[in-house]
């Protein structure tokens, strides 16, 4: 008789120590959309046959705004349900909420076909692949993220206007200075490691009151759930701290905050199948071909990178993010960076910011490296010196819309993603510009009001 992953919690329950189970889909921007659940109903049915939640939650902006052209029309189906089946190895409490838990779900048609377009499934699509050659895909994320003294509401009432930054300077690996910011990200490191995530290390940045917190890699699909969990926690243990902080990439005219990917593949048997130490570089020939498909997808993926407006003003010249395409061993001007050696050797995806949903941002580089390796496409030399700026790189794509203008049209994308992804995601990068060119800014205000 099979064990439920579940039958803990019915105990748990009974014991006064659970109420709820959380259940959650990530949504298009990478954020946990669900319900509160009672153990009871959880048990009892949702677990096994699934909980139904509006279709509309996998095609909404951020403002929760949905409409025609995505490849699910809510309007057109009179707003029905699809069905949360949640992942039992997602299952964690939550530290900071008390008497809770979490779990992730994918999301089905109620005939049971999975929604391709469920970032998810674009990820899983994508690992499905890698599986069919025998290879597995390890990730690990980098997030940056900056703190404010302010509570959420009131930086909301700012309209963001004004805010206090954690720390008063740059910090970027100091041991001093921190007085103000350690409090809460002590409390963000501590719970996330109760709530099951190992914690390799957490140090200060370069903006006044930003911080990076990196966990261990694992399968990618695991990393970014757990990426997904972190946020969310992060951003509530903030909350009831008093203090709020962001992980959009460009605040203000500082540095950014950035989501650096790190991506290796190993054999089904664990082998690793991207090093080779008698190759001068210590790269193997699948090495090469899978970075050479990172640099010439890099500009059609990129909007599954860097998705919104904001993702374009840090990847500008004069910040310490990417602006060309091109490669380097251990070179941090460059999109695309190698290193390690054995088991370690791996790319540093350095395009996506801290808006960038993992699953998307991880399919993106996962499927570039499989066009690459398909076509055994050749590899150019590295990148030795600066490649910020540098006239002589191929420049990413500068602003959203050159970056749908790149994914719409991509025979590569529609390869390997499918027609209804690139729809689907083409209509959500219109949404956003959309928003943004019937938006007056404050940049206007300042510009126009007196002087024209």
């Amino acid at each position: 008789m099979t064990t439920s992953p579940y039958a803990h919690l019915r105990a748990e329950a009974d014991a006064g120590r659970l109420e709820d189970v959380i259940v959650s889909v990530p949504d298009l921007q990478g954020r946990l959309q669900g319900s509160r659940l009672s153990v009871p109903y959880f048990l009892d049915e949702a677990a096994e046959q699934g909980f139904g939640a509006c279709l509309y939650l996998l095609a909404s902006d951020v403002e929760m705004n949905t409409g025609a052209g995505y490849a699910i029309d809510a309007w057109q189906s009179g707003f029905g349900d699809f069905v949360l089946r949640p992942d039992p190895a997602t299952l964690r409490t939550l530290p900071w909420d008390e008497g809770s838990a979490l779990v992730l779900a994918d999301a089905v048609w109620p005939d049971g076909r999975a929604v391709e377009v469920a970032p998810r499934q674009v990820l899983r699509t994508q690992l499905d692949r890698l599986a069919e050659r025998g290879l597995t895909a390890f990730a690990g994320t980098e997030l940056e993220f900056l703190v404010f003294r302010e509570t959420y509401r009131q930086a909301w009432d700012r309209r963001y206007h004004g805010l206090e930054t954690a720390t008063a300077y740059n910090v970027d690996y100091s041991l001093q200075g921190l007085a103000e910011i350690e409090p809460v990200v002590r409390r963000i490191r501590r719970e996330m490691v109760r709530a099951g995530l190992t914690m390799e290390t957490a140090r200060a940045e370069c903006h006044a009151g930003q911080y990076e917190i990196v966990f261990r890699y694992d399968e990618a699909m695991t990393t970014c759930d757990n990426h997904v969990f972190f946020k969310n926690g992060a951003k509530q243990i903030a909350a009831q701290e008093g203090v709020a902080l962001t992980f959009m990439p460009k605040f203000d005219e500082g540095e950014g905050n950035s989501c650096h990917i790190h991506l290796s593949l190993r054999g089904t048997d664990g082998s690793a199948v991207l090093a080779d130490p008698a190759a001068d570089d210590g790269m193997s020939e699948l090495m090469r071909h899978f970075v050479a498909g990172q640099l010439a997808c890099l500009a059609d993926f990129a909007l599954l990178m860097a998705p919104n407006i904001n993702s374009y003003k840090r990847l500008q010249p004069g910040g310490f993010a990417p602006t060309g395409i091109t490669w380097g061993r251990d070179n941090r001007t460059c999109p695309v960076r190698v290193v390690g050696s054995g088991h370690s050797m791996r790319l540093e995806h350095r395009v996506p910011g801290g808006d960038a949903n993992p699953y998307l941002a991880v399919a993106a580089a996962v499927a570039a490296g499989l066009h690459g390796i398909e076509n055994r496409l050749p590899l150019p030399e590295p990148h030795a010196a600066n490649a910020l700026g540098d006239p002589s790189v191929p420049r990413l794509p500068t602003t959203l819309t050159e970056a749908l203008h790149r994914w719409e049209n991509s025979e590569i994308a529609a390869k390997v993603f499918g027609e209804s992804v690139v729809a689907h995601y083409a209509q959500a990068a219109r949404t956003e510009l959309a928003a943004f060119e019937s938006a007056v800014t404050d940049w206007e205000r300042v510009r126009g009001f007196e002087r024209l």
